[in-house]
């Protein structure tokens, strides 16, 4: 507004920059409230007014259109204001429920769980969202920590519904099942009940305890890393692949049952195709295993915080597939 005027008077009445005072209550609508927006167009018609008065345009037509022209404008910008507060409250009001739902379905894991040290990263593909298909839950049993991460087929608020499914049966046997095994049924079981036609569910589970080996059930999922403390990384590949969960009724045997040794000093991180799968402008796959030294921080959360900010770059933008990655590591002092 200040702009428009100095260019008016400086240019003169002929030119007719007058009715361009309108744009101040039109951006004031954008960005701020109907109050804020009233008192700019109240403004902008002084102004308006007054260089109406110093040009002379109120001999002619000229100087009342353009009152009028900043009186619609302002009302406009009010009424645009105060739809958008409206819708302002609205969505502050769903993403708080929303927030409530994602805090109950991937609650943050525990910083400690039994001899262990646990962090984790979960980063959504689509936006503004913080939980997708990708699920991860650590509980701590008397068998031992008890660790699954996994990834649902497609995406979406059904994808959600089904990780919310295994997260529920995965939490209660894993406190009641005595073994991974017992565990992985009821998985099964749950699934089975939950999904319809070809979806399913790739899966890990782990069970840690303090012989210094860890077990793992792999149902078709990327396998665990595990990072040794000269920052030697290796796979934890199952003896031979599994269907994923879901897919049981085509007849096929479920996972065998194999270990992995996992000593203090050692870092085992489980991760979802995300991680793995994501590509560089020359399509070519993240180095996972490459990248291991960059764990080497002595907090779990800030050493898995500088893997994902890699992972970023080499994304070069948004993730197109949900990333979850979970790193666990010995607790010593």
């Amino acid at each position: 507004m200040a702009v428009v005027a100095v260019v008016d008077v400086t240019a003169g009445p002929s030119v007719g920059f007058l009715p361009l005072v309108s744009l101040g209550p039109a951006f004031a609508g954008l960005v701020g409230g109907w109050r804020r927006t009233a008192l700019i167009g109240a403004l902008a018609l002084v102004l308006c007014a007054g260089l109406g008065l110093y040009d002379g345009l109120f001999d002619t037509r000229r100087g009342y259109t353009s009152m009028a022209s900043v009186a619609g404008v302002t009302a406009a910008g009010v009424a645009a204001a105060v739809m958008r507060q409206r819708r302002e409250a609205e969505l502050a009001g769903v993403r708080s429920i929303a927030e409530v739902a994602q805090r109950v379905l991937l609650r943050p894991v525990p910083r400690s769980a039994g001899h262990l040290r646990v962090a984790v990263s979960y980063t959504s593909a689509v936006a503004e969202a913080r939980i997708g298909g990708d699920l991860y839950e650590v509980v701590t049993s008397p068998g031992g920590v008890r660790v699954v991460v996994g990834d649902v087929q497609g995406k979406g608020l059904e994808a959600v519904e089904t990780a919310a499914v295994v997260l529920g049966a995965f939490r209660e046997a894993a406190h009641d099942e005595p073994d991974l095994m017992s565990v992985s049924a009821r998985l099964e079981r749950a699934v089975d009940r939950t999904l319809r036609g070809e979806k399913f569910v790739t899966a890990v589970l782990a069970e840690i305890t303090s012989t210094g080996r860890v077990t793992f059930l792999n149902y078709g999922h990327p396998p665990p890393m595990i990072v040794r403390p000269d920052g030697a990384a290796r796979f934890a590949e199952p003896p031979q692949y599994a269907l994923p969960l879901g897919l049981a009724a085509h007849g096929t045997p479920g996972p065998e049952p194999y270990t992995a040794p996992f000593a203090p000093g050692d870092q085992l991180l489980l991760y979802t195709d995300g991680v793995s799968e994501a590509r560089d402008r020359e399509r070519n796959f993240y180095p996972l295993a490459e990248r291991a030294g960059l764990l080497k921080d002595p907090d779990p959360e800030a050493a898995l915080e500088a893997l994902r900010h890699d992972l970023s770059r080499h994304a070069e933008g948004p993730p197109h597939d949900d990333a979850a990655m979970l790193l666990i590591r010995h607790r010593t002092g």
